[in-house]
């Protein structure tokens, strides 16, 4: 057999390749400080930023003046502040929410905030159902309702007298027969003409209620709501108010 050629590698090429080594790594090195100082100047704006917003005279000073007293928050640097935490976080979409509220509903993230939210209102439901993320009381009243006893039968909470009173309510009506799924995801547009029904709904009910109250002040008092007081009426009324006044000014010294 012939002997296997040895290939040598000479002192000059080895020592180019060191040098292409370290020029690498220095301009990845670099590369790598170049983007936290930019972060990292980002981040001092966005804290200036939070400290104007937080302080009320300079926040009203920039709310009538549209100026802030800091010159590294002047011109463009808001709007190139914006830009940058926009590229790093994606706007959230409506598919977003749908897929974290599937996720959420039923998970033991919700259980704990069910509880914890129960020890905070102290057992008002109500009060509960407002904060609670991706809750519905049609829904979810049974639901929570079970959790609950379970803690409360479990020793991790305490049964409460305004809990009980909603418990038994809930306790009367028909269970959903699929309380996790949702029925059908409707459009944003569909979610406002419902918010604006609602509102409108509501304001035809103050409105009805306040014209009760009124036709039934009229009815007790008597007269016409549209008609003036006699003389004789007036001047009854006027000593009335002056005599009430005297008797206070009497209990007084």
């Amino acid at each position: 057999m012939g002997k296997r050629k040895k290939f040598r590698v000479s002192r000059d090429e080895e020592e180019e390749e060191e040098v292409v080594q370290e020029e690498g790594e220095n301009h990845s090195s670099s590369y790598e400080r170049s983007l936290y100082e930019e972060a990292k100047e980002k981040f001092q704006q966005l804290q200036k930023v939070i400290s104007i917003l937080g302080d009320e005279e300079k926040r009203a000073i920039y709310d009538q003046t549209g100026c802030v007293d800091d010159a590294d928050l002047a011109g463009d640097v808001v709007a190139n502040l914006k830009n940058f935490f926009r590229a790093m976080y994606k706007k959230v979409t409506e598919a977003d929410i749908e897929e974290f509220e599937a996720n959420y509903r039923g998970s033991d993230s919700e259980k704990k905030d069910l509880i914890d939210l129960y020890k905070d209102f102290k057992g008002n439901m109500n009060k509960l159902f407002c904060s609670m993320l991706c809750s519905d009381p049609k829904l979810d009243s049974h639901r929570f309702k079970d959790m609950l006893d379970e803690a409360i039968a479990a020793g991790e909470l305490k049964g409460t007298k305004v809990y009980r009173k909603w418990a038994k309510k809930v306790s009367q009506m028909k269970p959903p027969t699929s309380p996790l799924r949702r029925k059908g995801n409707r459009s944003i547009k569909q979610s406002e003409s419902d918010l604006f029904a609602s509102i409108s709904q509501r304001r035809s009910e103050r409105k009805d209620r306040f014209d009760s109250m009124f036709s039934s002040l009229v009815s007790k008092y008597g007269g016409n709501a549209d008609a003036e007081p006699t003389e004789e009426e007036f001047e009854a009324a006027r000593r009335k108010v002056e005599s009430r006044k005297a008797s206070n000014k009497s209990k007084r010294k």
